[in-house]
C-alpha cells in the first residue's frame, strides 16, 4: 500500500477493509488507541491522544455537562424501563453486544435539564455516530429505538430534550425549556456526543448520521438548518416541521367536529374509505387497496350522503360537509391555505383517523390533545384554555408570532448544510393521517424553489410511501429500514444505508424497496408484498405484466408523462 493510499484510508473509514487496518485496533490495556492514527503520529513525531476506559468517563468535564453514569455494560445485560408510550424495542436487547453507557445532563441555562445519553460499543465500532431523536413532545429517552444501531456497530446519542412526560406542562412559564425542546437540546448531544466518543475511542467519529420520524422528523430539519456542522447525512420522516401551522389545523378539525351532529364516528370509516378506493384505487393501473397518488384522486363525499335512514354505510349532510372540510383542510378569511387536510383512503387502520382526527368520541382523538396541549400551556399560557374558542385567523398569527421561530422548521435554505456535503433525504407515507404528506410535499418544492433544482438534486431526495400511515404500519410496503428493519441490509432496500452510500460514496438514491410484512417476525420472511419507492416527483407504475406484489414488475415514471 502507497503512503497515499494509507493517508487516504485514514481520512476515508471506509476504504480501512481493503488496506487491511479494519481488524487493527485493539485495546492495550486501559488505552485504546486507533492503530491508523498512531502510526501517523508515530512519523510525524507526535504522541497520539489516549482514550479512557468507560468508567473514566464519570470524571470528564465538559461545558455545561455533568456525567452522572458511566458504565460498562456486558452483551444481552441491559434492560431497558418500561416504555411510556408502549413502544416495544425493534430488537431484543439480548442480542446487542457490549457496550459503554454514558449518561448525563447538560445545563445551557439555569432552567435547562437536559438529560441525555451516549451508547458506545466496546469492540467492533464502524466509526460512526448515529443520533436518535423523539416523538411528540419528547419528555423520555426513546430506549426502544436504541438497540437496533448499537447492535449494528454504531456509537448512539440521544436525550430527552429537556423535561419529562408526555404533555407540555413543562413548557408554561419556562421559555428556555421550550428552546430546549424546539432545537437546542438535539444540537447539544450532538456536540457532546462527539466529545464523548473522542474522550472514549481516542477520535471522534468519521461520519455522523441523524434519523428520526413525527416530531423528530422536525429535529432532523432543525438540524439541517440551524447546525449544518451537526451530522453528515439526515432522514427526516413525516416532519412536524410546520408545527405551529399543524397544531392550528389540528384545533380547526376539532371544531369541525365539534357539533354532535357532524361528528363522524368510527363506525362510519370503514365505509368512507370503501367509497373512496372505488373511486380511486385503479387509477394507477392496479387494484390493491391503495391510492399510489390521493391529491388527485378528486374523491366527492356526497356520494355517501343517506338517502333514507342513517346508517354505518351512509352520511348525514352535516358529516358530509365535515369530511369535505377535513380534506380540504382550512383556510382563514383570506383564503390561504393555513394547512394541508388530509388525503381520502386513509381513515381505517390502527394508525388511522380514530387514533388520529375523529377519536372515539369527539376531542377524543391525538391531534386533538396535542394541539390543546400547545395552545393551553405555550401560545396562550393559559392552562384552563378552552378548544372551542379557538379562532383561525387570530389565534394563528399569535402561533406564529410566539412560538414559530423556535418550533418551526421550515427554512428552504438549506446552503450551508449542502455546502459542507450534507445530504437530506425526506420520507412521508400517503396515509398518514397525523400529518398530511402533502406538508413534505411543500417543504420539499420550497427547497427546490429556493436552491434550484440542479442544486437541491445533489443532495436532497423525497420518497412518498403510499399506502402507509404515521411513520409506519399501513396497507401498503411500509418497511424500508427507516424503523432499522429491512429485508435486504443493502443500499437498494434500506433507507438508512441508502443515505450513508449517497453521503460516502456519491450515489444518490433513486429508489427504495419497500415490502409489506406478514405475521412472521423475521423481516426476511413472510412479505406479502414489496413495490419500489421513487424519488418524487417519480412514482411506481406496473409494467403490465408480472405479480403487483413483486417489485420488480413495476417501473419509476414521472406522473402523467410515461417517462
Amino acid at each position: 500500500m502507497t503512503v497515499r493510499g494509507f493517508l487516504e484510508a485514514i481520512v476515508n473509514r471506509s476504504a480501512w477493509k481493503s488496506s487491511g487496518l479494519a481488524a487493527w485496533k485493539e485495546p492495550v490495556g486501559n488505552i485504546r488507541v486507533s492503530a491508523a492514527v498512531l502510526l501517523v503520529c508515530v512519523g510525524l513525531g507526535v504522541a497520539p491522544a489516549a482514550a479512557a476506559t468507560c468508567e473514566d468517563l464519570a470524571s470528564l468535564k465538559l461545558p455545561d455537562t455533568t456525567i452522572t453514569l458511566a458504565q460498562s455494560v456486558a452483551a444481552g445485560a441491559f434492560t431497558p424501563p418500561p416504555d411510556p408510550f408502549g413502544f416495544p424495542p425493534a430488537v431484543p436487547f439480548k442480542n446487542v453486544p457490549a457496550f459503554c453507557r454514558v449518561a448525563g445532563v447538560i445545563r445551557p441555562t439555569s432552567d435547562s435539564n437536559i438529560q441525555f445519553e451516549v451508547w458506545m460499543p466496546s469492540a467492533g465500532w464502524n466509526g460512526k455516530l448515529q443520533g436518535i431523536g423523539n416523538g411528540g413532545f419528547a419528555g423520555t429517552i426513546p430506549y426502544s429505538a436504541l438497540s437496533l444501531p448499537i447492535a449494528r456497530g454504531y456509537a448512539i446519542a440521544t436525550t430527552d430534550t429537556g423535561h419529562v412526560g408526555g404533555d407540555a406542562s413543562w413548557a408554561l412559564g419556562h421559555p428556555e425549556k421550550l428552546v430546549d425542546f424546539g432545537y437546542r437540546a438535539i444540537h447539544e448531544t450532538a456536540v457532546k456526543a462527539k466529545a464523548i466518543l473522542r474522550a472514549f475511542y481516542g477520535e471522534g467519529p468519521q461520519r455522523s448520521y441523524f434519523s428520526s420520524c413525527s416530531n423528530g422528523g422536525r429535529q432532523a430539519l432543525m438540524e439541517a438548518q440551524r447546525y449544518p456542522d451537526d451530522y453528515d447525512g439526515i432522514i427526516a420522516g413525516a416532519p412536524a416541521n410546520f408545527w405551529t401551522h399543524l397544531l392550528s389545523a389540528a384545533a380547526w378539525n376539532v371544531q369541525a367536529l365539534s357539533d354532535p351532529a357532524s361528528y363522524i364516528p368510527a363506525s362510519k370509516l370503514k365505509a368512507i374509505e370503501a367509497a373512496a378506493l372505488a373511486a380511486c384505487d385503479a387509477r394507477d393501473g392496479v387494484v390493491d387497496g391503495v391510492i399510489d397518488e390521493p391529491t388527485k384522486c378528486g374523491f366527492d363525499p356526497s356520494v355517501l350522503l343517506c338517502k333514507g335512514p342513517e346508517s354505518d354505510s351512509c352520511l348525514t349532510e352535516p358529516q358530509v360537509a365535515a369530511l369535505k372540510k377535513l380534506y380540504a383542510g382550512p383556510r382563514n378569511s383570506q383564503g390561504e391555505q393555513i394547512f394541508p387536510g388530509y388525503p381520502p383512503g386513509s381513515e381505517t387502520g390502527p394508525g388511522g383517523w380514530i387514533l388520529w382526527i375523529t377519536g372515539a368520541k369527539p376531542g377524543g382523538s391525538l391531534l386533538s390533545f396535542f394541539s390543546t396541549q400547545y395552545f393551553r400551556n405555550i401560545v396562550f399560557e393559559n392552562a384552563s384554555w378552552d378548544p372551542k374558542t379557538f379562532n383561525l385567523d387570530k389565534d394563528v398569527t399569535l402561533a406564529d408570532e410566539k412560538t414559530a421561530r423556535i418550533l418551526n422548521a421550515t427554512d428552504p435554505n438549506l446552503t450551508a448544510f449542502q455546502s459542507r456535503g450534507g445530504k437530506l433525504i425526506l420520507y412521508h407515507g400517503w396515509n398518514d393521517a397525523g400529518i398530511p404528506a402533502q406538508n413534505t410535499i411543500n417543504y420539499y418544492q420550497s427547497v427546490v424553489a429556493r436552491m434550484g433544482q440542479r442544486d437541491a438534486g445533489q443532495f436532497v431526495r423525497l420518497f412518498l410511501v403510499p399506502g402507509m400511515q404515521h411513520c409506519g404500519d399501513g396497507v401498503g410496503p411500509n418497511s424500508f429500514g427507516q424503523a432499522g428493519v429491512s429485508i435486504q441490509a443493502d443500499a437498494g432496500h434500506d433507507i438508512s444505508l441508502a443515505l450513508e452510500r449517497w453521503v460516502e460514496k456519491g450515489t444518490a438514491p433513486d429508489t427504495i424497496i419497500a415490502a409489506k410484512h406478514g405475521a412472521d417476525p423475521d423481516p426476511t420472511k413472510g412479505i406479502l408484498r414489496t413495490r419500489p419507492l421513487c424519488a418524487y416527483p417519480q412514482v411506481a407504475r406496473w409494467k403490465g405484466a408480472g405479480s403487483t406484489d413483486d417489485a420488480a414488475n413495476f417501473v419509476c415514471v414521472t406522473p402523467d408523462s410515461g417517462k
